[in-house]
C-alpha cells in the first residue's frame, strides 16, 4: 500500500495542531482540502482515524499508530531532503580547541557538518599545546575555544568547569620524598598555569616529572601512578581520584570554555560552524537535535 506523503502531512498537522482549521493554516491550504485530504487516507486504510464532536478532536486506535509511523516516515523524507538540497554556504572555516572541550562528540558533529554544508572547507586543529588565542589573534584561524579563567570577560562563555587535582587511586608520595611529583601540558596551557600560579602561593615543594602535549599521554602518566596533575572534574577516567587538599596541594579555582574569533572570522560558514560548537557545549540529546535542523 502506498501512501500520499501530503495525505500523511496533513493528518499529523491535524494531530498536531488539533483542529482541522489550524492545520489548514499550518499548510497554507483551505480546511475543505484538509477534511478532503484526511477522508481518502481513511477511505485508503478502511479504517477511521479521527473521533470528532463539536467540542473536541482526537484520535482512534488506529490513528494512534498512524501517526506515529507517519511522523517517522515524514521525518526520513525531510532528512533525505535536506541531505541532497544544495547548500548556498561555501568558503572555508577553520577552528582550534582543546582536547578536553572536544571529547568524543567532535567526530561525529564534523560529519555532519560536512554533509550538510559539502561546499565548506574544514580545517581543525585540535590540540593542547596550541597557542589558539595566539593564531585567532594573528587570522590564522576564525574561531576557536580556549579556556580562560572563571571570572574571564572574554569571548562567549560556552560552559564551566572545575578544576581539580587528579591522581591514580594507588598513588603514594614516595617515602622520604620532599617534593611532589607533577605532570602538565606543555605551555601554553591554562591547566599548568593555573596550577603553577595556586601552587608558587604555597611553600611546598613540588617538581615537573612528566610533560606532555595529549590527553592520553598526561592520563597515562596519572593512572601509572607516576604524578599529579590538573584537570577538569569532568575530564577524570576510572581509576583516578581527586586530591584536593591532600598533599599539601592549594584549592583551585573553575575555568571557563570560550569561544572566540577572530577579527574576520564571522563568514557565513564560520558562523553556522560557530552555532555547531555552542550547541557542542549542551548535552548530547540536544545536540542530535539541532544536527537534525541543520540544513
Amino acid at each position: 500500500m502506498d501512501f500520499d506523503p501530503n495525505l500523511l502531512r496533513a493528518f499529523v498537522a491535524v494531530k498536531e495542531t488539533g483542529s482541522f482549521t489550524r492545520a489548514a493554516e499550518r499548510l497554507h491550504l483551505t480546511q475543505s482540502a484538509i477534511s478532503h485530504q484526511i477522508r481518502r487516507l481513511e477511505e485508503q486504510l478502511g479504517q477511521p482515524l479521527l473521533r470528532r464532536t463539536t467540542r473536541s478532536l482526537t484520535l482512534t486506535e488506529d490513528g494512534e499508530d498512524l501517526v506515529r509511523h507517519a511522523e517517522q516516515i515524514l521525518g526520513a523524507m525531510d532528512a533525505l531532503s535536506r541531505r541532497f538540497q544544495p547548500s548556498p554556504i561555501s568558503g572555508e572555516v577553520r577552528f582550534g580547541a582543546p582536547e578536553t572541550f572536544v571529547g568524543d562528540r567532535l567526530p561525529t558533529l564534523l560529519c555532519q557538518f560536512a554533509h550538510a554544508y559539502p561546499a565548506v572547507r574544514m580545517d581543525v586543529r585540535v590540540n593542547m599545546q596550541l597557542d589558539l588565542r595566539s593564531l585567532i589573534n594573528d587570522g590564522e584561524l576564525d574561531l576557536a575555544v580556549i579556556m580562560t579563567p572563571g571570572d574571564s570577560k572574554e569571548g562567549t562563555v560556552m560552559r564551566q568547569t572545575q578544576l581539580v587535582w587528579v591522581a591514580s587511586e594507588s598513588f603514594e608520595v614516595a617515602s622520604g620524598a620532599t617534593s611532589l611529583p607533577l605532570a602538565f601540558f606543555p605551555p601554553p596551557c591554562i591547566n599548568r598555569s593555573i596550577g603553577v600560579n595556586a601552587l608558587n602561593d604555597t611553600n611546598m615543594d613540588w617538581h615537573v616529572v612528566f610533560t606532555s602535549p595529549s590527553q592520553q599521554g598526561i592520563s597515562a602518566a596519572i593512572l601509572s601512578g607516576l604524578a599529579i596533575t590538573v584537570l577538569p572534574e569532568e575530564d577524570m577516567e576510572p581509576g583516578m581520584r581527586i586530591v584536593d587538599g591532600q598533599y599539601g596541594l592549594p584549592p583551585l579555582p573553575k575555568a571557563n570554555f570560550t569561544l572566540i574569533w577572530s577579527a574576520n572570522g564571522k563568514t557565513p560558514a564560520a558562523m553556522e560552524f560557530g552555532q555547531l560548537i555552542m550547541e557542542l557545549s549542551k548535552p548530547v540529546a540536544a545536540t542530535r537535535r539541532a544536527v537534525r535542523k541543520m540544513r
